[in-house]
């Protein structure tokens, strides 16, 4: 039988914007707009490099209904490069992309087939002995097996499935086309190139079933590297299903551990450090890193009291040991007091009474004439800030009492160690 390979991707999320960004100076303004599209540039001219014989879009292949024809246009041309080098591809509309979402088309060139939404279409591709079964979403929302009604193997026939699905649900993901793994072990097909999961997960070997992941990490919660599957075939079973780097801005979470530093300047070092690691592991790639700072140290108060600074202390230390190359998103500091605040309270003395009163401090326990001061000044306030002192929607003023609560109990248990 015939020797190939070929391309599973999925979840391009064209043109999506990297979300937590782009408004905060110093982002990479131009590789965050730019970073699908380089992304599928890049699994074009790995198709070429690695001469597959077709690539498959696993659904999600935009996100959303088309700004304007530009997006159309994009994808179009690198759709083109891919027949010059004599290479299909095969379409399957996840909820992103549904019939329903996209209002503008174009034509795309004939070596793309987008799948029936309609009912599973299969394609046979004989000069390979391969037959590609599939069906795209044709609503945003399909909540039932569409793998049910796929149609039995082709004896004799490599066959693949194509399906934009949670399978059996995933977490932080909506329960679309829901259906099982037995079920899909069960249709008797050799691989499964599944979309909608934007982590890379192997759920099967015999058969192959897979989430290859998406092709670029959207914000904060895609970290790692991201791209496409290539699998290789020969004699009627897949001989390897290999990830492959697309990605061109890596999302990274870096834990620091401050556990013991008296001062933010020793802090400030091991983030540094921490930074350093992660660059050497990006292969050159930009990265938007969030920084999490944790541990009982003596340094909790500076960073306590003087948050901001520490924060870009740490933003200009990352663009000094980068280049520019590493952009951090976020600074969270949870760090505590070496001091045990329980140690504390079990003191029977003014400063134990004052540390429990402002421990249980809550918006619930605002005095009256306090709150009718607040509504005040929120009449006075800019538009954008209103939220902060919005006592109907207390969300934003609790996350504010809980700041001033940790200056505030950074400086007594100071005093108490003191003592």
């Amino acid at each position: 039988m015939t020797e190939f390979r070929f391309i599973h991707a999925a979840d391009v999320h064209l043109d999506s914007p990297l979300l937590g960004l782009e408004q905060y100076e110093g982002a990479p303004a131009e590789q965050i707009r730019g970073a699908t599209r380089q992304a599928l540039k890049n699994l074009v001219d790995l198709a070429i490099a690695e001469k597959a014989a077709f690539v498959l879009f696993a659904g999600d292949l935009y996100d959303g209904d088309w700004r304007d024809y530009n997006t159309g246009l994009f994808f179009s041309a690198q759709m083109s490069k891919l027949r010059e080098a004599g290479i299909r591809a095969f379409i399957a509309a996840g909820n992103h992309d549904a019939a329903s979402q996209i209002t503008k088309y174009l034509r795309m060139p004939d070596n793309v087939k987008v799948l029936s939404v309609q009912e599973p279409e299969s394609v046979v591709l004989e000069n390979l002995g391969v037959a590609i079964h599939g069906q795209g979403f044709p609503t945003r929302a399909v909540l039932s097996d569409l793998s049910l009604s796929y149609p039995a193997p082709m004896r004799g026939l490599f066959n693949i499935g194509m399906l934009h699905t949670s399978v059996d649900g995933r977490e932080g993901h909506e329960r679309y086309a829901p259906c099982t793994r037995e079920g899909l072990v069960s249709k008797g097909y050799e691989y499964w190139a599944l979309g909608h999961v934007h982590k890379r997960e192997i759920l099967h070997t015999d058969p192959w079933i897979i989430f290859p992941g998406n092709v670029q990490g959207r914000h904060i919660k895609e970290t790692g590297p991201k791209g496409c599957t290539l699998v290789a075939v020969q004699d009627g079973r897949v001989a390897t299903a290999e990830h492959r780097d697309l990605d061109v801005l890596r999302w990274s979470l870096c834990e620091v551990d401050a556990s013991g530093a008296d001062t933010g300047e020793e802090t400030l070092n091991r983030a540094v450090g921490t930074l350093e690691r992660e660059l050497k592991g990006s292969d050159g790639r930009a990265l938007a890193v969030r920084v999490v700072i944790r541990g009982a140290c003596k340094a909790h108060q500076e960073f306590s009291v003087n948050f901001d600074r520490w924060t870009n202390e740490i933003r200009a230390a990352a663009a000094d040991l980068s280049g520019g190359n590493i952009w951090i998103e976020q600074v969270v500091a949870l760090t505590k007091a070496e001091v045990d605040p329980d140690r504390v309270l079990k003191r029977n003395d003014t400063l134990s009474d004052l540390l429990r009163s402002v421990m249980e401090c809550n918006i619930e326990g605002i005095p009256p004439g306090l709150v009718e001061e607040l509504r005040e000044l929120r009449r006075k306030l800019p538009e954008e800030l209103r939220p902060i002192a919005d006592l109907e929607n207390p969300g934003p003023f609790q996350e504010v009492i809980k700041d001033v609560q940790q200056i505030l109990i950074a400086r007594l248990l100071r005093r108490a160690e003191d003592l």
